[in-house]
């Protein structure tokens, strides 16, 4: 990046602070050119979310080469939400760091990037991110590495639970899903937990084994799950998991294995 480049990705962070400011780097003609964007996530003092539409417009504009945010009075060192959205875009990923001093001086502070390098994170013990590390992420996640069946890959807006979404019961019949009455292993238990859908769901483990990661122990009768604010873990299934099950949903895959 050129001088003028990086001083309007520092005047942008400075003018975002506390929130992340977020944009992309493009090449517009012979020149490479910042593309200032809106943070439209729930919590932008703590993540980002490029709105679509100006990912869009940028690339009306030139060829997308990177993709830049900062870290608000947080080292630059990119978290593990931004390695995985980093490995989905494909592209370059630079962070300013942003910090406001004890006198209350904002100043700019160092930078870090990273590539795409084939990252994946844990499925369990992962960091909760709405979007790229949710409990859909680690549905898709799950049936990917230990069923080898991709399930596509579906854009959600924080609360969509509350804003008369109901992305569950939309897409998993297109993804390859059939309601069932009973429970084995790999099935999907969908919840619903103080909200007007179903908003949460998990996988059921009837073993208890994950074999991408063998260094767990094995848990028979639990669920993989990823709760809102929380890390991913492993529950066993019944109590309170029991009483807010709306439905449970087997794939066609696993069905023609019976």
């Amino acid at each position: 990046m050129n001088k003028a480049n990086l001083a309007a990705i520092e005047r942008h962070a400075l003018a975002e602070y506390p929130k992340e400011c977020c944009g992309l780097l493009i090449r517009e003609g012979r020149k490479r050119v910042y593309v200032p964007c809106r943070n439209t996530a729930v919590t932008p003092s703590e993540h980002f979310r490029l709105a679509p539409e100006d990912y869009a417009a940028a690339e009306e504009r030139g060829e997308v080469l990177a993709v830049i945010h900062s870290h608000p009075d947080y080292p630059p060192a990119p978290s593990e939400a931004d390695r995985v959205a980093c490995e989905a875009s494909g592209l370059p990923w630079h962070i300013l760091e942003v910090r406001k001093d004890d006198d209350g001086t904002l100043r700019k502070g160092d930078w870090a990037s990273l590539l795409p390098t084939g990252y994946q994170a844990p499925l369990i013990g992962r960091s909760f991110a709405h979007g790229i590390h949710d409990c859909l992420s680690i549905i898709l996640d799950y049936y990917r590495r230990e069923l080898g069946i991709e399930l596509g890959s579906y854009q959600r807006e924080d609360g969509w639970w509350d804003k008369g979404g109901n992305l569950y019961l939309e897409h998993l019949p297109e993804a390859g899903f059939e309601r069932v009455n009973d429970l084995r292993q790999g099935d999907v238990v969908l919840m619903q937990i103080r909200s007007p859908v179903p908003n949460h769901a998990a996988i059921y483990l009837a073993d208890g084994v994950l074999k991408s990661e063998p260094e767990h122990f094995p848990a028979p009768g639990s669920i993989l799950h990823h709760l809102y604010g929380r890390d991913s873990k492993r529950d066993t299934y019944g109590g309170y998991w029991d009483e807010v099950t709306v439905s449970i949903w087997r794939h066609r895959q696993l069905m023609a294995m019976d």
